[in-house]
Parts: C-alpha cells; structure tokens; sequence
C-alpha cells in the first residue's frame, strides 16, 4: 500500500515577516492592476475617469488612489462583461441572486480554481481538519459558491468528502451517525437545527464523531459559537468569503486562537473604508471592508465594497492580520440561514402577485434558535378571503423557487401596514439583540 504524503502547502507565506507579505502584495497588486486595465473595458475607463493608470502605484498605500468596485458595476456588466480573459479560459461559472433579477456572475480559469482550492484547503488546516478527515459538507451546491468551494478544498486537503448539501435534516444526521465524519462544514444556525432534531431522536450531539465545525455564510455570535461546542463537544471556527471576491477561503479563523478570521493576505488585499466618505481608516478603526484581488486571473476585483463592517487587527496565530467578525452592513441585506436576500427582492415578486399590494415589511424574528422571516403584504381591497389565502401560497413559492429560502407571509387587510413620508421601513427586526 503507498503511503501518502502530505499535500504541499505554502504553509511558509503564512509565518512570513510583514516586510516579506507587503513586497509579495505590492508586486502582485502591480500584476492585478494593469492585467484589469489592460482587459476589462470597466476598470479601463474607471481609472481613466479617475485619472489613475496602474503605474502609479508605486506603495501599497497608492491603492486608495483608485476607484471602488460595487455590486452594481457587476450587475451593469452582466453577464460576462468583468472578465479579463476569453470565454475559452473560463472553466467554471458561479452567481448569486440579485436585486434586480441579474445575479452577479463569477468566473475562474483552472488556475483561479487551483488557487481557490488551495485557500480553502488552507483554511480547513487552519481549522484543524488534516489529511484523511472526512468532511461532511452541508453548504448549498450549485451556483452559490458554499459547497462547491468547500467540497474541492477538502478535496484538495486530502481529505473524504462526504457532499451533502443543505436541507433534509434527518437525512443528515443519518450520515453523521453512519459515515462518522470528522468535521462538518455548514452555517451556524442550521448546525443547531441539526443539533434540536438530534435531541428528539434521542441522540446525544456531543457523542458523534465530529470534532471541528467550520461555519460561514451568515454572521454569528461569541455566544452562538459557545452553545455549538458546548452541544457538540467541539472546535466551532469562523470561515469567510464572498462569491465576488472568491467564495469561501477568503479568511479563516485558527483553531488554536480562535480571535478573529486571518485574511489569506498573499491572494486578497484587504482596507477598511469609512463608508460615508471612502477615505481609509488605520488597522483597529472599525468601517467597510473592502478586498482587491492579487491573482485571479477570470475576474480581478478592484477595491471591491463588500459592505460588511469589521476592523483589522494585528496576525496572533499567522503573520496575516486578522478581521473581526463581521458586526454588520452598510446595507439592508438580510441573512437567513446562510441565504442573502434584499426587500427589493421580496418586492419585485409581491408585484407578479396581482392580488396583492406593493404594500409590505419584510419581519424578522427568532422564536427559538433560528431566524424567521415573515413577509406582511397588503391585500388589494377587492382581493376575497380565498383570493388572500392562494396569494400567500403563491408568493411562499416564489421566494421559495427565486431566493431559495422558505419565510411565512401574513396577507394584511389594506391600509394596514404604516406609511411612512420618507422611506419606507421594509425591515423590522423583533430578534432579541
């Protein structure tokens, strides 16, 4: 029988002195600037009109001499218009839903994916999953970036990958119970969705084989990470991403510290924004995280508004420096059960309803562990009982079917939702703080 051994790593980068990280990131910086400049029509004439060209960056500090990149360039640039390289070059597609039907659309050429799989691969080191672990994988497959992005990186590592996907709870504990996983890779609140249904069955969370939970996709809190480990009896970390930026493997929280995700700083360039002004804050200043990338090749991101709220903090476990949780966003993006949906969404699915009014709050709630969305829309004032009940049935569908994710709807009488002489309040958050 051969023995294996283990995969090579750039486990050397992740020690290196803050003098070897910063010449590594200004000379990719240079790279990814002039290979955006040169081939995507977008960062041309941004820089152009912002009168930057890529060799003016002569420190790393030039970079805020440069334009932003929001999630509405992507969207005007649909589908394919943010790549840098032919259709030829693209090996796989990734997108998210948007707010106005167009999803931002991600490429990546093989090495963009060899890459990608080695981030994820060292995240899950980090984490403490080793070579031969098997890895039970309960993120979404398919155009999010969570599973996939999981799956080739614990594949990558060496390790078994047991490709789940979400939903179907008894069935995941079924192969908790059978394939006796390692490690599981899934957001935090549905791991106590997990843990509740284990209870009923009679099952004791903590006498599973898991020893590490690797949770992402959705913000999640010091307590939460306590009641997972207590529950299981395991190392619960934090693993970050963004489809625009990558997907998962971003960022990675160590086992041994646990204090904050260490950003993978030789592939992602990371600043911290006021994000009224954009001027730059100094590391340990809380502000919106922004992310350029130094090696894809598919879709290089230029100082990209990620519109999450965080700090960075000096490396502890690695020489990377390392971001807080996420506390927040600048926006009114809601996160349920891992899945991103906006109101303008919920909105423009209430208008294909003709029963119901443009009238509604979006109403979260947690009656136990898990975030509730209900969705409280108006009724038209001819619509009849029956009209309202099949109204409701139709719009859970289409969340449902175009989201993804299953919320209430409570069809109103009219006039019942408060008007506002501004904006209007789509979201009411009753979840205790």
């Amino acid at each position: 029988m051969t023995v294996l051994q283990e995969p090579p790593t750039d486990n050397a980068i992740e020690f290196a002195s803050r003098d070897e990280i910063s010449a590594l990131q200004l000379d990719r910086l240079r790279w990814s600037l002039q290979h955006a400049y040169d081939n995507v029509a977008h960062y041309r004439a941004s820089f152009d009109a912002a009168g930057v060209h890529p060799s003016d960056l002569t420190e790393l500090g030039d970079l805020a001499k440069f334009p932003f990149t929001t999630k509405a360039d992507l969207r005007q640039n649909y589908p394919f218009g943010m790549f840098a390289v032919p259709q030829e070059r693209i090996s796989r597609l990734h997108a998210s839903s948007g707010t106005t039907g167009r999803p931002t659309v991600v490429g990546y050429t093989s090495n963009d994916l060899d890459n990608w799989a080695d981030l994820v691969a060292r995240s899950l080191r980090a984490s403490g999953v080793r070579r031969g672990d098997k890895v039970h994988v309960a993120y979404g497959y398919g155009l999010f970036t969570g599973g996939l992005g999981a799956h080739y990186g614990a594949e990558r590592l060496g390790a078994t990958v047991i490709p789940m996907s979400g939903g179907m709870t008894d069935r995941q504990i079924q192969l908790i119970e059978d394939f006796r996983p390692d490690a599981i890779m899934v957001t935090p609140s549905y791991m106590l969705t997990i843990v509740d249904a284990m209870i009923k069955k009679g099952i004791d969370p903590a006498a599973t084989s898991l020893r590490t939970g690797v949770f992402g996709a959705e913000p999640w809190t010091e307590q939460m990470r306590n009641e997972i480990e207590q529950q299981l009896g395991i190392d619960a970390v934090d693993i970050y991403g963004l489809s625009e930026v990558m997907g998962p493997g971003v960022a990675q929280e160590c086992v041994e510290t646990k204090d904050g995700l260490h950003i993978w700083e030789d592939h992602f360039y990371p600043e911290i924004i006021d994000p009224l002004t954009g001027e730059v804050l100094p590391d340990g200043e809380e502000g919106e995280l922004v992310f350029t990338s130094l090696t894809k090749e598919a879709l290089p991101i230029i100082r990209y508004r990620t519109r999450d709220l965080t700090r960075l903090l000096p490396g502890t476990a690695r020489s990377m420096r390392r971001m807080q949780k996420v506390t927040g966003r600048t926006d009114d993006m809601i996160i349920l059960r891992g899945v991103n949906l906006f109101p303008t969404q919920i909105e423009e699915l209430i208008l294909t309803v003709p029963v119901l009014a443009p009238q509604f709050q979006c109403v979260l709630d947690r009656p136990d562990r898990m975030d509730n969305l209900t969705v409280r829309v108006e009724a038209r004032p001819e619509a009849s009982a029956a009209a309202r009940t099949s109204a409701a049935t139709q719009l859970q569908k289409l969340v449902k079917n175009k989201i993804g994710v299953t919320v209430a709807v409570d069809v109103v009488d009219p006039t019942s939702i408060e008007r506002s002489l501004g904006k209007a309040r789509r979201i009411v958050d009753n979840r205790p703080a």
